[in-house]
């Protein structure tokens, strides 16, 4: 096999894009969704951060793209905002991220500074309910 030149970065990028829709979707190599590129041998970035830096300019350090519109393979860099991995988390569907954002315990107490409680792995807990358990506790051992 010979070393054949490699097409030049856009050229190469640019058809590997579906433009038909409001995002634009990635039809190339997705890693856990997330569309790759190849920019040198053996060297793969995100296409979506690929695409950002080529089209708005550099990402700032310390802050990661978001897709504003919960599509990994979507490139298009209006969908895309850069922010703190902590809010990129808090924005997701994790049961962490929809946790945090319950304004109410399940029984329909509001979390507010006075009626919660937390504890050290990060998991809030409501004191009315927790004060209706515990005199619930001694009724019964009574």
């Amino acid at each position: 096999m010979g070393n054949y030149p490699r097409k030049p970065l856009e050229q190469r990028l640019w058809v590997k894009i579906d433009f038909s829709g409001d995002c634009w979707e990635w039809t190339a190599s997705l890693a856990k969704g997330y569309g790759r590129f190849s920019v040198a041998t053996g060297k793969w970035r995100a296409a979506h951060r690929v695409v950002y830096e080529i089209l708005v300019g550099p990402i700032p350090v310390g802050l990661e793209l978001d897709h504003l519109c919960r599509n990994r393979a979507c490139v298009n860099p209006d969908h895309l905002e850069p922010v703190t991995t902590r809010t990129n988390l808090l924005r997701g569907y994790s049961p962490w991220a929809c946790r945090a954002r319950q304004t109410h315990c399940k029984r329909g107490h509001e979390f507010t500074p006075e009626n919660t409680y937390g504890t050290g792995d990060g998991r809030r807990y409501c004191r009315t309910c927790r004060r209706a358990h515990h005199r619930e506790s001694r009724a019964v051992s009574s």
